[in-house]
């Protein structure tokens, strides 16, 4: 028997290929054995014919005998199925989902057949890595949101100890008449600025929890016109401040799939950033290759420090530039979610020329 059964390989058959088969078999010896079963009736009916009992209980032990073949028979069948074709792959997918109820997901799910249930394996193995990468992606942007909280607080400690100073100032001086009313009204002033400042503060940190609302509404468009739509904002940003600006491409298409808006407010963020710390100009490559519209933007300043290059895309960093308290450092960091969530990215560097390099990628649908 367990020949015949791996003769016929059931590991590459489906489930009902399988079931047919067992049934073959099973239908081959029970017939097998109820042939050899009436010959043995036959045999004790002649032996008893002349017994003064008779062999009339013959017939019955020959239908006794008939109906245990055919249920043993059915018994040892299912147990050969189940062992064969659902016993280890059941397993594998319970050990499978009592690690995942364990928040476990550091395994991999592996059933080598050809079967209906190899295809649910592989179809939970995609659940689970699913499930993986969703909650690396939980987990990273809880880490970001918790880093982005202390940051928050650690900067707004400054102006509110300020304040606090002011009004300390003030309730100390003000009763006993020791402050004049210039000096009142220029500190009530500075007050103010602070105020203002951790308004915008807040609002700034406002906007970075709302990144991850932002949906993402894909188009298609030509190459030529998006290209064309981003150096016109980017000739007219350059232009404002007095640098000039140049741009090249290099597609293997002719049209893309992506979100327009998102594309264009990264890009604007990109030469807002280049101008800001360019010397005199800016340059800009485009490029379609392998599914991925890259855009890298490089200016002709100082470029990145060490530092600049580890933490240029951290919320609220704002480097060296003696512009640098003019901007809350959030540009190169929305940029690079917003990247993430069209799967892509950004990266920063310092070109050969030495001048500082940001690089983004979106993935896009290219149609050739």
């Amino acid at each position: 028997m367990a020949k015949i059964i791996s003769y016929l390989r059931l590991k590459n058959m489906t489930m009902l290929q399988s079931f047919i088969a067992l049934n073959c078999v099973y239908l081959v010896a029970v017939l097998t054995a109820i042939v050899f079963e009436f010959e043995w009736a036959d045999r004790i009916r002649r032996r008893f014919a002349d017994h003064p009992s008779g062999n009339d209980w013959v017939l019955t032990a020959q239908i006794i005998a008939m109906l245990l073949t055919i249920g043993v028979g059915l018994v040892l069948m299912a147990s050969l199925f189940y062992k064969l074709k659902l016993k280890k792959p059941l397993e594998i997918l319970m050990s499978a989902s009592e690690k995942i109820s364990a928040n476990d997901l550091g395994f991999q799910v592996s059933y080598d057949s050809r079967d209906e249930m190899s295809d649910l394996c592989r179809a939970f193995e995609k659940m689970r890595s699913q499930l993986e990468s969703n909650f690396k992606a939980l987990w990273r942007s809880a880490e970001e949101r918790n880093q982005i909280s202390a940051i928050f607080a650690h900067d707004l400690r400054t102006p509110l100890s300020i304040m606090k100073g002011y009004f300390e100032f003030i309730n100390s001086y003000l009763p006993q008449k020791k402050i004049s009313e210039e000096k009142l009204l220029d500190t009530i002033k500075t007050m103010e600025s602070h105020i203002l400042r951790m308004e915008r503060y807040v609002e700034a940190m406002s906007s970075i929890q709302k990144l991850d609302d932002i949906p993402i509404n894909k188009q298609e468009i030509e190459i030529d016109t998006l290209i064309a739509l981003l150096d016109d904002g980017a000739s007219r940003i350059a232009d404002l401040r007095g640098k000039t600006y140049d741009s090249c491409r290099n597609a293997d298409s002719t049209s893309l799939f992506v979100d327009l808006d998102l594309v264009m407010q990264v890009f604007e963020n990109m030469i807002a950033n280049g101008v800001r710390y360019a010397f005199s100009q800016v340059k800009v490559d485009y490029l379609v290759r392998n599914g991925f519209f890259s855009i890298t933007v490089t200016d002709d300043g100082p470029g990145f420090s060490n530092e600049g290059l580890l933490k240029a895309v951290l919320p609220f960093y704002r480097g060296e530039a003696p512009e640098a308290n003019e901007h809350h450092g959030l540009g190169l960091y929305t940029s690079k979610t917003l990247c993430e969530k069209h799967q892509g990215g950004l990266q920063v560097a310092n070109s050969s020329r030495g001048g500082g390099k940001v690089t983004v990628s979106f993935l896009c649908r290219v149609d050739k």
